[in-house]
């Protein structure tokens, strides 16, 4: 019978493949993900936008 540990290098490969596609897949959610602060500023322009409206038709 072979030795046993030559049985883990096929799930030692699997493991190190699956952990190099979980590391870009994240990686790349990272890049596409708005900054904490750009809600804040969508919502800040949308209110100054109003705000000016607002204040033309007065």
């Amino acid at each position: 019978m072979a030795q046993p540990i030559w049985m883990l290098i096929p799930w030692a490969i699997f493991a190190l493949a699956a952990g190099v596609k979980f590391w870009r897949f994240a990686r790349l959610v990272r890049q596409h993900r708005p900054g904490p602060g750009s809600e804040l500023e969508r919502v800040r322009a949308s209110l100054e936008r109003t705000w000016r409206r607002d204040q033309q038709r007065s």
